[in-house]
């Protein structure tokens, strides 16, 4: 079953519940976003609060960190970038007339999606609306971005002439069961994918092989081709919603309503592992070197090993589900909506993990090599033969 692990750590300076939880790109500060309408800066040096973000008037449903500003959106309808040394509001972003759900931050570009049904893009430095996705009959709940150059030949793009001055696509799923491929630089609906039966509560891509996944309330993920819109392939064995995804060395990792997480070979489609004991719905993944950490809305967080499923540790603490997780020098830290961000230490289970896959690729190693021995005894004994025989002066062995 796992042993149970005590927080090293517990920061309660939320009054509301923490919907998200943002690791910067240097991994130097954490971000979290709560039901309290503030956020909150941390030093994952020190696990300090160094900055309070106040302004919201309502709760704030998503955050993202760099590593010099902090972006937050809220139902309040707008979104606020912020200094992170001074805590100083940089910029509002105003223009959605519903829930901000979801944002995303790439090279210059802000992209939201709201219940108002559309997505925007803005400009980060100069706080201006540069686009508006206006297409989606219900609410964008989940989005992805990604360059046309990194997944179009030379002759596709020709074909796309007046969309090359931005080569620039971002991608949405939506409550109206359809994910949607736009151009940044016109707003133009690309590509409509049409199968799901359900909403579309989230996506990851995989442009370098042309990939995006959508994982749905119809209980399955699909997976589609982002050039020519084609569906490749239907994961269906869940049988709840799919709530989160995670993408490693071609192997995808779901988390479902179903209490499990499953984890499936990209190439071919076939289900390779459930990882069970969830006593509510997975809300969050992350896969850490050999290991799989999930949050549930049991309140506890657990470790698998991702290849054989077995479990290694629960994390319990939390009264509520936990709704983000993230790892940084081997210390894991989930939020809650009970309002704490939970520091853990799992040194241990990475350096267990470490041994054991030391010790698999040292039998498999082994037993290559006595396979590559009785290859070449085989050979040799091929050899001799042929030569008794006399039917061939020479032999090569192989």
């Amino acid at each position: 079953m796992g042993n149970s692990g005590s927080a090293v750590k517990v920061c309660a300076d939320h009054q509301g519940g923490i919907n998200w939880l943002s690791l910067s790109p240097d991994g130097q500060r954490l971000l979290t976003g709560s039901e309290d309408g503030t956020a909150r800066l941390w030093s994952t040096a020190d696990s300090q609060c160094h900055g309070h973000f106040q302004g919201h008037e309502s709760y704030i449903t998503f955050c993202h960190l760099e590593n010099e500003a902090a972006f937050t959106c809220s139902a309040d309808h707008t979104i606020r970038k912020w200094d992170v040394v001074t805590g100083q509001c940089l910029a509002i972003y105003r223009g959605h007339t519903s829930i901000v759900n979801r944002i995303l931050v790439a090279k210059d570009y802000l992209f939201s999606g709201s219940y108002d049904r559309t997505a925007r893009c803005w400009s980060v430095d100069k706080e201006k609306q540069i686009q508006e996705f206006r297409g989606h009959r219900n609410c964008v709940l989940t989005l992805a971005h990604y360059s046309s150059k990194d997944v179009l030949e030379e002759e596709e793009e020709e074909e796309e002439e007046e969309e090359r001055v931005s080569r620039d696509l971002l991608v949405t799923g939506s409550t109206d069961c359809t994910v949607k491929v736009w151009w940044v630089s016109s707003g133009r609906c690309y590509q409509t994918l049409l199968g799901h039966t359900g909403a579309v509560l989230c996506l990851i891509l995989d442009a370098p092989n042309r990939e995006l996944f959508s994982g749905s309330t119809d209980y399955t993920i699909r997976t589609w081709n982002i050039v020519t819109g084609e569906q490749l392939k239907v994961f269906k064995e869940h049988q709840g919603s799919i709530i989160c995804l995670e993408l490693v060395n071609r192997h995808l990792y779901s988390g479902s309503a179903d209490r499990t997480v499953k984890c499936w070979l990209v190439d071919t489609g076939e289900r390779i592992q459930t990882y069970k004991a969830h006593k509510h719905s997975v809300s969050t993944l992350k896969y850490h070197a050999g290991i799989l950490f999930t949050g549930s809305g049991d309140a506890c967080a657990r470790a698998f090993n991702s290849r054989s499923g077995v479990l290694q540790k629960i994390f319990r603490g939390h009264k509520f589900i936990i709704n983000c997780i993230q790892i940084h020098n081997e210390l894991l830290y989930t939020a809650s909506h009970d309002g704490t961000l939970r520091i853990w230490d799992i040194r241990g289970i990475c350096k267990r993990n470490k041994r054991r896959l030391k010790k698999e690729r040292c039998v498999q190693g082994r037993s290559s090599q006595k396979g590559s021995l009785s290859r070449l005894f085989n050979n040799k004994v091929g050899c001799m033969v042929q030569q008794e025989n006399g039917e061939h002066e020479t032999v090569e062995l192989m």
